[in-house]
């Protein structure tokens, strides 16, 4: 079986046109409070802190990661990409004056910190 490596432009060319037709990819999550905040854990494999966004916004959260790379290949099974993640948490009363958040070991955790809703903010994570 021979195969041509693709070039760096076949990957992103192929990355831009999987990403403008997949829908985001759901993500589970555990949500616990602990302290002054509400604590959200979700998986995200494969993508870096660069590559997720966080936004809280009053009374809601939204993360998402942009799809990493989808080179072109031919799959035997592909039921999961590197990225294309979206989740969006309704976020109870008494939270939202700050978030925080790490990505490492393919683990996003966010914590909504107790308070007031501050407005409109938006995040990246940083790497542990």
């Amino acid at each position: 079986m021979e195969s041509e490596r693709p070039s760096h432009q076949d990957v992103v060319d192929s990355t831009a046109a999987t990403e403008a037709e997949m829908r985001p990819q759901p993500v589970p999550v555990n949500v616990y409070e602990a302290g002054e905040a509400l604590v959200v854990v979700a998986p995200l494999p494969a993508v870096t802190p660069a590559d997720v966004q966080i936004e809280l916004e009053p009374g809601h959260l939204r993360f998402w990661a942009h799809l990493r790379s989808s080179g072109p290949r031919e799959f035997l099974v592909n039921e999961w990409e590197y990225g294309g993640y979206e989740r969006v948490l309704d976020i109870p009363a008494g939270y939202g004056s700050g978030v925080e958040a790490s990505l490492a070991n393919g683990q996003l955790v966010i914590r909504v910190l107790r308070g007031e809703p501050a407005g409109s903010i938006v995040i990246s994570p940083h790497g542990s």
